[in-house]
């Protein structure tokens, strides 16, 4: 039986897995959602030798150049099965297979910094967070540990949903920025169909969004963001005003998190509506 309560809202456009933490990920035409979010999203992530802590660009005073490294799985992953070994590609061209054994001692070449790849987060996971001297941000001028969820690599939740009318209205605030899809590092990457620019993720917190014939996730909350979407990746430059407008017009928000109600298959062009 049809449930009649359900709103259209649009569909999906792209969907992204990032294997290794603050690494850059992989864009994916269909995945697996879990009750962790992506199959394989952050199952991977470096720690820092001296601290136990996790490696995160949310530091980019220690950790400059982790958006140079690029990650993606050596085989897709599968439902039930053990993650597949990860290949990093590092910014002077070399690609490594996390079966190597001189793996770590490579990224610790290359980062300047004692590192190990690890599968298991720590049993009280944390990283260190920067924060620039920016109004509207909780510190300024600073960096903060955060503490992250138990056994996990996520910082708070295991699933972002992004649409494209917030990267419009961004743009509209602050055209001279470049606000792409590959700064906010989401999972979901939606297109109202309504046409509007505004920040429409905003009215989703606390409903229930439906995703294709299966996936069912619970918007929990705003998608704060952090000095990582000011930073230069590929050909985007570093630009503070990416943050800044996010939170002169948004709170600091960009996306909102989800929580995994119902798992299954989901794939770029699949429809989505609100229940």
């Amino acid at each position: 039986m049809a449930n009649t309560t359900q709103i259209e809202l649009g569909s999906v456009v792209s969907l992204w897995r990032y294997p290794v933490k603050s690494m850059m990920g992989e864009e994916l035409n269909g995945a697996e959602v879990t009750e962790r979010g992506l199959l394989g999203d952050r199952a991977y992530a470096l720690l820092d030798s001296s601290t136990a802590k996790i490696v995160s660009a949310k530091n980019p005073r220690k950790w400059p150049n982790l958006f140079d490294f690029r990650a993606a799985f050596v085989e897709p992953p599968r439902k039930g099965e053990k993650i597949p070994p990860v290949r990093i590609a590092l910014p002077n061209g070399t690609i490594l297979t996390s079966e190597q054994r001189e793996l770590n001692q490579v990224l610790t070449n290359a980062l300047g910094r004692a590192v190990t790849l690890a599968m298991a987060a720590p049993e009280m996971p944390s990283l260190e967070e920067y924060w620039p001297d920016m109004e509207g941000l909780a510190h300024r001028e600073t960096v903060t540990d955060e503490a992250i969820p138990a056994g996990t690599f996520f910082d708070l939740a295991v699933t972002h949903v992004l649409t494209t009318a917030t990267l419009d209205r961004l743009r509209d605030l602050y055209p001279q920025g470049r606000f792409e899809v590959r700064r906010f590092r989401p999972n979901i990457v939606v297109q109202p169909s309504s046409g509007d620019k505004t920040f429409v993720e905003n009215a989703w917190i606390g409903h229930t969004l439906a995703i294709g014939d299966q996936v069912r996730l619970n918007i929990t909350g705003p998608c704060p963001r952090c000095v990582m979407t000011t930073l230069s990746q590929g050909d985007l430059p570093r630009d503070p005003g990416i943050l800044r407008t996010a939170a002169q017009h948004n709170q600091v928000n960009v996306g909102v998190y989800a929580a995994v109600v119902r798992g299954g298959t989901i794939r770029r062009g699949d429809p989505l509506r609100l229940e």
